[in-house]
């Protein structure tokens, strides 16, 4: 491993919004919207999908010129994108090409969990019954709940369809809670929603030539491979970060990092003692870290961004806890940057013409300048341009309310 080099925080945070396109965003120029919405998705780790309207402005604002539309396309139609459960488990989408990368470091993660079978509520040979279901289900079939449930319970019993399963209230049925698993094995992804319900389909089938032999990569050289690009995109970075994003313990994310010791190099940021990878390091982090201004963003719910950097206490204003409600996380709410940090927060508001006319209202912590006022008017135009109706920007309190 290299001798300890130094960055500082205006560095780093100079170098994660480039490596997220949020520096600038990537040009129009050259590439299909296609090929840059994949190009973004890939780079960031994933796109969090649990809410999709968010999930197309973190796409947006990153790729030059796309509007929610263009997300669609790339997603339903082109199938360039997956949309299925991913990191903590929670709905993503990923690249077509690579979802056999991020699904075998998943299944990894998955077997460091010794609570798996106690949370899913099914035992080994419960567990695998289902799965053989939902293959046998989804085999050139597009299914809602309802009927990719009836399916299994014909397959595999009816005590599959058991309502036992605490969620929201009430119970799901047993099999429900083994989506998760028929993702990491290749049986199923989200499809086309059907009025408002969900579908699923079978990946390998669903994205054609662009995934066309569906494979599990090597769990563990997935997983090693998943930790360099959370390097790239989130460095500096220490295990314990990466262990907390990738929701695995602390151990197993320490020896991920002596595994491919050679590969990495450490870094001093104000104190903060830190990895990246050696071939992408602090000497070309300090040619990023020159920019003089960085700009002002407004990012929705759960954007990648938020969730993935670290330390907190860099990230987060000092009076976060003060303005916030008690255990709200910066990616529960649509979050204003300056700077790289976090530095207020914002909402949408439906204009008088519903549907043609938002309202985009921000909350700064901070006092902004004449060019970051500037730059927060482009901003909202661009939340605007993206959902395909006309924003106009207003300074002041926003009722802060944590999405789930």
């Amino acid at each position: 491993m290299a001798s300890l080099a130094s960055m500082t925080w205006k560095e780093v945070w100079t170098r994660r919004l480039a490596r997220h396109s949020l520096l600038e965003q990537l040009p129009a120029e050259g590439r299909s919207v296609e090929s840059r919405i994949v190009d973004v998705a890939s780079a960031v780790c994933g796109i969090h999908a649990q809410v999709m309207p968010a999930a197309e402005l973190s796409i947006g604002i990153r790729v030059q010129g796309v509007t929610r539309l263009d997300v669609s396309s790339a997603l339903w139609e082109k199938r360039l994108l997956i949309k299925t459960f991913g990191l903590r488990g929670t709905v993503h989408l990923f690249p077509a090409a690579e979802l056999s990368l991020w699904m075998a470091a998943l299944h990894a993660r998955s077997q460091l969990d010794v609570k798996r079978y106690e949370a899913t509520g099914l035992d080994p040979a419960q567990l695998e019954q289902v799965l053989e279901a939902i293959g046998w289900a989804l085999d050139g079939r597009r299914l809602t709940l309802p009927e990719l449930g009836e399916y299994i319970e014909q397959r595999a019993g009816r005590w599959a369809g058991e309502m036992t399963s605490p969620a929201w209230g009430g119970a799901w049925p047993r099999w429900r809670k083994a989506l998760g698993d028929g993702a990491l094995a290749g049986l199923l992804c989200y499809g086309p929603p059907q009025g408002n319900q969900v579908t699923f389909v079978r990946p390998d089938q669903w994205a054609g030539e662009h995934a066309p032999k569906w494979q599990h990569a090597d769990p563990q050289q997935a997983l090693v491979e998943v930790f360099r690009r959370y390097l790239r995109a989130y460095g500096p970075a220490t295990t314990r970060d990466f262990a907390q994003w990738f929701n695995i313990p602390p151990r197993p994310a320490r020896d991920l990092a002596a595994n491919i010791k050679d590969e990495l190099e450490e870094v001093d940021v104000e104190g903060y003692r830190s990895y990246l990878l050696a071939e992408d390091g602090a000497s070309t982090a300090h040619t990023a870290g020159g920019v003089a201004q960085l700009p002002v963003r407004l990012l929705p719910h759960f954007d990648c961004y938020v969730i993935g950097c670290h330390p907190r206490g860099e990230l987060l204003p000092a009076d976060w806890g003060h303005r916030v409600p008690p255990r709200t996380t910066p990616s529960q709410l649509p979050t204003l940057l300056v700077e790289g940090k976090v530095a207020g927060v914002w909402q949408r508001i439906e204009g008088k013409a519903k549907g043609r006319q938002i309202e985009v209202r921000v909350e700064p912590f901070m006092s902004l300048d004449k060019r970051q006022r500037g730059l927060l008017e482009e901003e909202a135009a661009k939340i605007g341009a993206i959902l395909g109706v006309e924003a106009a920007l207003v300074i002041g309190p926003v009722a802060i309310r944590p999405h789930l």
